[in-house]
């Protein structure tokens, strides 16, 4: 009799750091499809579908322009509050998506989770990608009211350091990422996570440079206040974004490279704390 060859063999593992990052390359297959479904399951059964992913920035940069930039005069200077707003909400938006859906990782797909083997870190990271879409369709967006205020010379001064945006883009994932596999492995035994997330992201973004210039408020630039602003690894970033697209504010690489080593710590965290989770998620889910 012929005898059976197995291509994976799943086992039981006792390491401490045990992720299973060749099964993950080995599963773009999968990866591909988790983001489609994500995607998809997003908009399924809503009529105005992906037009969503524009309606949303679009109103919350139409309040943030009104009450925020008109009336309290927390906008830019030398740049219209549209799209100062409207660039720091779009890279918001992504980071916060990547997070909040991050963290839902192990209670939302207990089902296959527990029915099929594949490499869990699969599901944060095919989340993840997906949001990338949605982003896609708010930058197409962004970039057209970008094309008319350079036409009627609005002030916009785009620069050299926008070739840097994809750096940008893949840090704030990560981070999301790292904080959403953070929280996703919390909930399983403390579920009180789960309803703090969305309260808690909201908080958040009004300690970063969202909803208003950073740079015209001199009591955020001065001393520890400063640097304790600047900690907020969001900051630099949503900063380097608008320096590069629309010439303002200004970058400081010190906090930017702080705020990458930072990333990379809670990206690594993040992944042993979901890695070490995954074993035991089923018995608390």
């Amino acid at each position: 009799m012929e005898q059976q060859k197995w291509t994976t063999v799943v086992k039981a593992n006792k390491k401490l750091i045990d992720m299973d990052l060749k099964g993950l390359k080995n599963c773009k297959d999968l990866i591909f499809l988790f983001v489609r479904r994500t995607f998809v399951s997003k908009y399924k059964q809503t009529v105005l579908g992906p037009a969503w992913a524009v309606i949303q920035p679009f109103f919350t940069t139409v309040v943030y322009s009104v009450f925020f930039g008109n009336i309290a005069g927390l906008g830019a200077s030398g740049v219209p509050n549209f799209i100062f707003y409207l660039s720091g909400t779009i890279v918001w938006t992504l980071f916060a998506n990547c997070l909040t859906e991050t963290s839902h990782t192990f209670t939302a797909n207990s089902a296959i989770l527990g029915k099929v083997y594949f490499p869990r870190l699969v599901m944060p990271v095919s989340t993840t990608i997906s949001q990338f879409i949605s982003f896609s369709i708010q930058f197409a967006f962004m970039l057209c009211f970008m094309v008319y205020y350079l036409i009627t010379d609005a002030g916009l001064k785009p620069n050299i350091l926008i070739a840097m945006f994809p750096l940008v883009l893949i840090q704030l994932a990560v981070l999301g990422m790292g904080f959403g596999m953070m929280i996703s492995a919390l909930t399983t035994k403390y579920r009180d996570l789960a309803m703090v997330v969305s309260f808690g992201v909201s908080l958040w973004s009004y300690c970063s440079p969202v909803a208003y210039d950073m740079f015209s408020r001199e009591q955020l630039m001065n001393g520890i206040i400063y640097k304790i602003y600047m900690l907020n690894p969001v900051t630099p970033a949503i900063n380097l974004f608008r320096y590069g697209f629309l010439g303002t504010g200004e970058v400081d690489w010190l906090f930017y490279g702080i705020s990458w080593i930072t990333t990379a710590v809670v990206a690594i965290i993040g992944a042993l704390m979901f890695s070490k989770s995954e074993k035991t998620f089923m018995d608390t889910v």
